[in-house]
């Protein structure tokens, strides 16, 4: 499913559940880690995890948008759009929305890559070692144990 389809099937949904249009835009973020889905105040937009299509299938993302709707229509409407407000309770209650996000299982995360160590700042009194990943000037700073000199050094990459 693309971001078109996406728009499309919110903007049903909408129509279905709500009874009124969703009239702004709707986009899929791979980058959402701990959510379902997200609603913007300023611009009115909804962005979706795609990882819980993949995990959960339609029904539960179905579930997240209606939630998103909720957070959409009440805000719009000048009314309690909050998870606290008795009125966004209520209206997902009456939709069918999900109250909670399903949690996605370990195997749909993506691995996290992780950087090799790629300088070594070297106290020139005591000889304590600090890896880095990024470059950093040692003339800014001092060793924490014996507050000497340091010295850079690049790190053999493999």
């Amino acid at each position: 499913m693309n971001d078109a389809e996406l728009q499309a099937w919110i903007e049903r949904i909408s129509q279905e559940s709500f009874g009124i249009p969703f009239r702004h835009r709707a986009r899929f973020n791979p980058r959402l880690r701990s959510t379902g889905g997200r609603y913007f105040l300023k611009s009115h937009d909804i962005e979706i995890n795609p990882h819980q299509l993949e995990a959960n299938g339609l029904d539960e993302v179905e579930k997240i948008i209606k939630h998103e709707l909720c957070h959409y229509h009440l805000h719009l409407q000048k009314r309690g759009y909050q998870h606290r407000d008795p009125e966004f309770k209520a209206l997902l209650a009456k939709v069918g929305g999900s109250r909670f996000c399903s949690h996605l299982p370990t195997t749909v995360k993506p691995k996290r890559r992780v950087e090799p160590y790629r300088y070594e700042l070297r106290c020139e009194r005591c000889g304590t070692s600090y890896k880095r990943k990024r470059r950093m000037d040692p003339r800014k700073y001092a060793c924490g144990k014996c507050r000497g000199r340091l010295e850079l050094f690049l790190l053999k990459t493999t």
